[in-house]
This record gives structure tokens, sequence and C-alpha cells, in this order.
């Protein structure tokens, strides 16, 4: 493996410009958590053709690949990533608004609040709920984020996406899959390029109203002050998992510099200090407790990667 890799690696090198590949690239300034060990090599293709390019090595060389954009749902291990990470952020970023046909194109690099602020410049209204969710369109998309009764799956009308040979697909978005937290790119591994969101017109005050209201909610209700990855778990069918862990007596649990906050359970963080082994601990424990205390077992929203096994070697 350790061949092919540094075979796939000299392969991409030579696809994209050199300000475009580094080895040995700290992942934990590029996530939410802040935390997690290096990549061992950091692509950022510069449009469609080097994606291609290097998705078609990587899958050559079958070598390990993770698509990363603000790494809001990411928890990478320790030990690093021993594979290829491809950024989004850089050269996907395109954004921009027609309000006659209430479309609104974005870059999958493109923050969704990035997105949400240039929907309120156009009057144009449906993604209010999206201002305040840390991840970027293509994060969204695929997990089909959503806050406050509002999703993606409500605004989302096509994607450009790729899938693992390089081949460029537009899906309307009834073929995308969308339902809760999940997309048929969760399952299929095709890399989101860009989208087109369909929104309606709107008055600016009531959007600005709308935005405001929510992420006063927000401030009120959720630790944003501390590093994390947003929710942790998945909603439970007929729970809610914030309100489980409370009951299970895990306000404030903690190992190392992680802890399950105290403002709202559902959500694990970090005071800084924490490694990705300690918040995977703190994790793992509430899922083992929760289940004891009241039979439900929590799914993570979070995406884990890299070698947590040779965290704890």
């Amino acid at each position: 493996m350790e061949n092919n890799l540094a075979l796939a690696a000299a392969a991409c090198r030579a696809a994209v410009a050199p300000e475009d590949f580094a080895e040995q690239v700290p992942l934990a300034p590029l996530c939410t958590f802040h935390a997690g060990g290096p990549a061992a090599y950091l692509i950022t293709p510069d449009g469609a053709e080097q994606l291609a390019e290097v998705l078609k090595i990587c899958s050559e060389y079958r070598v390990p690949v993770e698509i990363l954009g603000r790494g809001s749902n990411f928890l990478f291990a320790d030990a690093g990533f021993p594979g290829i990470v491809i950024g989004m952020r850089k050269h996907f970023g395109g954004l921009a608004a027609d309000p006659e046909t209430g479309m609104l194109m974005a870059g999958a690099g493109v923050t969704l609040s990035a997105a949400a602020q240039l929907a309120l410049s156009a009057s144009l209204s449906g993604l209010e709920f999206a201002a305040g969710i840390p991840g970027t369109i293509g994060g969204g998309i695929r997990m089909n984020a959503g806050a406050y009764g509002g999703e993606m799956k409500q605004v989302l009308f096509e994607v450009t996406a790729m899938d693992r040979t390089g081949v460029l697909h537009e899906i309307p978005a009834e073929e995308c899959g969308l339902s809760y937290r999940h997309s048929v790119f969760a399952d299929n591994g095709w890399v989101i390029l860009a989208c087109r969101l369909h929104l309606t017109p709107g008055s600016p005050a009531d959007i600005r109203a709308c935005m405001d209201d929510l992420n006063g909610r927000r401030r009120a209700k959720q630790p944003l002050e501390y590093a994390s990855a947003g929710s942790t778990f998945r909603r439970p069918e007929g729970h809610f998992a914030g309100q489980l862990i409370e009951e299970a007596g895990l306000k404030g649990y903690t190992v190392g510099g992680a802890r399950v906050s105290e403002k709202h359970a559902g959500f694990v963080i970090s005071d800084g200090s924490a490694t990705a082994s300690d918040i995977l601990a703190v994790i793992r424990h509430v899922q083992a407790e929760v289940y004891r205390t009241s039979g439900v077992r929590l799914e993570l929203e979070v995406c884990l990667a890299g070698d947590f096994d040779a965290d704890n070697a």
C-alpha cells in the first residue's frame, strides 16, 4: 500500500500545479474539531479536468481518498490520514445568484453561510436555515444539512458531480436521494463539484430577520465558543440525542481536553487541547452509556477517518 501511495502521489504531483500539492499537511487546522494528525498528501485540483485526473490516479492505485471542504463533519485520527486528501475550498468557490430565475449557483467549496449571505443580497429566500451551519455546499448536499426545519432537500435543484473514474454527471435533485443527513453521494463516493439551488423572491428585511433569529437561537443553545463538529450524533428515531445523553448523566463527561457540552449534551466539544483519541473516547463512552440506560444506539453524524487503532497502539 505504501508503494502504491507513493506512485499515486508522484502521478498526482505531475497533474497539478506545484502550489496545489503538499506532503504531510496538518489536518487539525483544516477541521473544526482542531484535532487529528497530518494527511500524507493534500491536493487541491484547480478544476474539473485536474480533479478527474487525480481521481483516476487514486482509483488506479487503489489508495485511500477523502474529500475535504471545511472539515466541519470530520474527525481525523491522531496518526493522520495515510492517503490523499482532496481539498475543494481553494478552487471550487464560484458563487452567483440570478434574482430573475431564483437560481443560486455555488461551487462545492463555498461555505453555506456565504451562500446564505448572497441569497440575502439577491433578495432570495429559502436558505436562511443555512446561515449558521459551518460546512460547505458540497458537504451540505452530501449530508443533506439542515437546521430549524430547513434542509438542503428543500432548495436543491441540480448537482454537478464526478464519479471516481473522472466522469461528470448532472443530477437533478430528485435523483440525489436526500433524506435525514444522507444522500446518494454518501453511498457512491461521487465528488460534488457544484450545484444550483432554487430559491424564492423575498423581502431582504424578512430574510435578515429570520437569519438573525435562527443565529440567536444557535448562540443561546449551542456551545459555539468551543471547537466541535456540530451535532455529534444523528437523531435517533423517536428521540433526541441530547436528551438521552443528559438523562444518562453525561453532561460534562471529560476525557483529556474533550467533553460533553454542559450547554447542549448533543455536542462533544474540545477545549482546544483535545486529541482525536480524547474526542473518540468521549464519543464511545456516550454511546455505551446511552445504550445501557435507554437501549438506544446512537449513530455518529461525524465521519471518522484514519487509523484510530494506531492512536492507541
